[in-house]
Parts: structure tokens; sequence; C-alpha cells
């Protein structure tokens, strides 16, 4: 069986477990429709360029172990073949750890809002949004969520 044809559609699986932001000001989960948010104005005080690192789930390292695997069994015969086997499905675990970590790291923002009310608040999100100093924005809450939208 050749490998590459394994790694693509793994490889993609990855990607779509990591697609589902919530550290987006513009993306809602369904349970998060018809639910009541606290809504705050404040003043944008400053921006910082930040990392948000990938998820780190189940799939990367469960598909690279498999790819690895497969991989690895082709390597000698007998217990080569088993020893191989069992080498290339850590490695690829390892290796798929990685990538889906990698494939999900996305740049945020980190938002320094002063609330009308004085108080100041920092909250980080991904930069789909460009905010500026001086910017009147919105802080909206909900469950421990807090998203800054212009």
């Amino acid at each position: 069986m050749n490998t590459r044809m394994l790694f693509v559609p793994i490889l993609g699986l990855s990607v779509l477990a990591g697609c589902a932001s919530r550290e987006s000001s513009n993306v809602y989960g369904a349970h998060e429709a018809q639910r009541e948010q606290t809504v705050r104005f404040g003043t944008v005080e400053s921006v910082r360029q930040v990392e948000i690192q990938g998820k780190r789930s189940q799939v990367g390292p469960l598909a690279g172990g498999v790819v690895g695997g497969i991989a690895g069994s082709t390597v000698g015969h007998g217990r080569g073949s088993a020893v191989g086997a069992v080498l290339g499905g850590v490695a690829g675990g390892v290796a798929g750890s990685a990538i889906e970590e990698g494939v999900t790291r996305k740049n945020g923002l980190e938002i320094t809002v002063k609330l009308d009310n004085g108080d100041l608040r920092a909250i980080v999100q991904e930069a789909d949004t460009e905010f500026k100093p001086g910017q009147r924005v919105r802080l909206v809450s909900s469950g421990g969520v807090t998203r800054v939208t212009p």
C-alpha cells in the first residue's frame, strides 16, 4: 500500500480537527447561538501580536502512528519488519503530533481595552480583525469567553 495515499487524507483530518476556531471574534459554535451575552464598551489601549498555540488532540499522533507503522513494516522481513513497524509507528506518532500542532497554530492579538468604567481588560483572540489604539470596541462575553469586536 502506498503510504503517501494514506498521509494526505490523514493530514486533512488533522487540519479539520483544528478548524473549529474558538479564538475568533467572527466564529461562533452552534451551541453559542441564541444565548444571551453581556456587552461592555471601551477603548483599545494597546494591541500586541501573539501566537496562539496549536491544538494537540489524538488525531495527529494516531494518524502519524498508522502511517509510520505501515511505512516501517515495509523495511526488512520477519522480525525486522515488525521492529520497523513499531519504530515507524512511534516516529510517525511524534511527527503527527508536531504536524497537527503546527498546522493549527494561529496568529493572535492581545488587545488591552479600557472599559468605560475605567477597568482594564486584556483579551487574546485570533488576528482576524484589525484593532488600533484609540478605537472604540465592544467586549461581548458569555460563558467565560470574551470577544473584542469593532
